[in-house]
């Protein structure tokens, strides 16, 4: 399954500042498919994604000495891959998710628009990531393994069958309840636009 968040404190940034190769590690192993998953909600081909990721946290090791909080980490993370998914929009033929929904808008477009509305410099990351948590914490025990075999491993749903000896629709019928229930209470904290982007980027 997917790595848990490490908790970060003074001392790690302290050695995260300082480049030390493990704490460098834990970040990239704890947050790169996050920032991955992030990519991928406006990058439609994974392995530009990946390469995005990829350069985000190159850029992270070369300014790691500019990182003034524990917050700061995922600030710059999310930050820089917003930067790079801008970027690639604006230079490639990206299908956008929301085109269906959109069909006049200009191709990329509404990515654009989306991106541009965030600033995680601002965002509460660690509140969020506790609500995330927490939430999928509280789901029904096979709807929360069929999510995180899904969403942190990113297997395909007759992978998850197998693994869990199960039927697929089983698994998509897993899938949708964790997927309402986890709308449901982050529709509390967050707006729908977001929600659903979190949905698809965990």
């Amino acid at each position: 399954m997917g790595t848990a968040p490490i908790q970060y404190d003074d001392y790690f940034l302290q050695l995260f500042k300082e480049g030390n190769d493990s704490a460098f590690e834990k970040v990239f192993k704890t947050e790169y498919n996050r920032i991955v998953g992030f990519c991928q909600q406006f990058i439609g081909d994974k392995d530009v994604a990946k390469s995005l990721a990829q350069d985000t946290f190159v850029k992270l090791w070369l300014n790691r000495e500019k990182i003034e909080s524990i917050n700061g980490i995922r600030s710059f993370l999310y930050t820089s891959a917003k930067t790079g998914c801008l970027n690639s929009i604006r230079h490639q033929k990206v299908i956008s998710r929301y085109h269906d929904q959109l069909l006049q808008m200009k191709e990329g477009e509404l990515n654009r628009e989306i991106l541009d509305s965030f600033d995680f410099d601002q965002l509460e990351l660690n509140e969020l990531e506790k609500i995330i948590d927490q939430s999928i914490a509280e789901l029904p025990e096979k709807c929360r393994l069929v999510f995180m075999l899904s969403r942190f491993d990113g297997k395909k749903n007759s992978e998850i069958a197998e693994e869990l000896d199960i039927s697929i629709k089983s698994v998509e019928a897993n899938m949708t309840r964790a997927l309402k229930s986890l709308r449901v209470k982050l529709a509390e904290y967050l707006p729908a636009i977001l929600v659903q982007l979190i949905l698809g980027n965990i």
